[in-house]
């Protein structure tokens, strides 16, 4: 088939790598613009540009694409049979929904109508949800809300991390592309609308997502937070007004001793660290970070500082 990828960060790679490893004929990938990163701010392209030039495929980069005549051109002189898109970033306009004779076919990381948004693994992870997946659907112009292709669930280890999840993810979401793409183009895959009246959101991340909030959240709910929201935005609170990052931490047993101890009190326990969360649970922060010194486990930390009685963090 020849098709036209639309895509742009690494989830995205292994889609693109097993379309021409199938023998699809890709004659354009279309990726967001070039970003500045990291503290130098340097000017970089993004995953999908890169796999997409290593292999000499033709790269557009549209800051816009619904009224843009030229990027409206170049995709109908090529004519394609399906147009992909995964995790490009972009709402696909009705005149690019219309153009391939398959459609627009979308690989998004959960099992819909479950998580639509942009960051479905993460919020998956984060509620503390034991089983995920891949969803192939047609795009329409509501966000995620077309009809199901195909799905498969993938399991959610109690200790896997988002970051984690990404990897795997995208490499069974590529595999998951080449099957819906042969249903389709035999006539042997028939859509299925989605159940909206269950859909639930995903919405993009905000740094205030990795604050932890110890008197509404239990022990096991600020773990699976910080386990969702790896690398970006952890899980951080304040010590005496400056930043306290969790790097590394585990839902511990209870701490009799301490049971009335108000939410987000530091106890020290043999060496460990511990912090008191809602419904008296308890987390052991094993790896921490306080604003403007080194990321050290938490036994060391302690070595250099004398916690005041009812210490707290919030």
């Amino acid at each position: 088939m020849k098709i036209v990828f639309c895509g742009t960060p690494q989830f995205a790679v292994p889609s693109l790598e097993a379309l021409l490893a199938h023998g699809d004929e890709i004659p354009l990938v279309v990726s967001q613009p070039d970003r500045r990163v990291g503290r130098k701010q340097e000017l970089t392209a993004p995953p999908v540009k890169q796999a997409a030039l290593a292999h000499g495929i033709a790269v557009t980069q549209p800051e816009k694409i619904k009224n843009n005549a030229e990027f409206r051109a170049q995709l109908e002189a090529i004519a394609p049979d399906a147009i992909v898109v995964v995790a490009y970033g972009r709402i696909i306009p009705a005149w690019m929904l219309a153009l391939p004779r398959l459609g627009c076919i979308n690989v998004h990381a959960s099992l819909l109508p479950k998580y639509r948004g942009a960051a479905p693994i993460q919020w998956a992870v984060a509620q503390g949800d034991a089983v995920t997946g891949n969803t192939t659907m047609l795009l329409e112009e509501g966000l995620d809300t077309g009809p199901i292709l195909l799905q498969k669930t993938a399991p959610i280890a109690p200790t896997a991390t988002a970051a984690d999840m990404f990897a795997s993810l995208a490499v069974e979401g590529a595999s998951l592309l080449i099957e819906t793409l042969a249903g389709l183009d035999a006539g042997t895959l028939q859509p299925t609308p989605q159940n909206h009246a269950l859909a639930t959101l995903a919405p993009i991340l905000t740094r205030e997502d990795g604050h932890m909030d110890f008197a509404r959240y239990t022990a096991q709910q600020l773990y699976d937070r910080w386990r969702g929201f790896q690398p970006w935005p952890g899980g951080f609170a304040l010590l005496d007004g400056k930043k306290f990052i969790a790097h590394q931490m585990r839902v511990a047993e209870p701490q009799q001793a301490h049971a009335h101890a108000a939410a987000g009190t530091l106890v020290v326990d043999e060496k460990r660290l511990y912090v008191a969360c809602a419904a008296q649970s308890w987390l052991e922060l094993i790896e921490i970070q306080l604003e403007g010194k080194k990321r050290m486990a938490a036994t060391e930390f302690l070595r250099g500082t004398t916690l005041a009685p009812g210490a707290r963090i919030a």
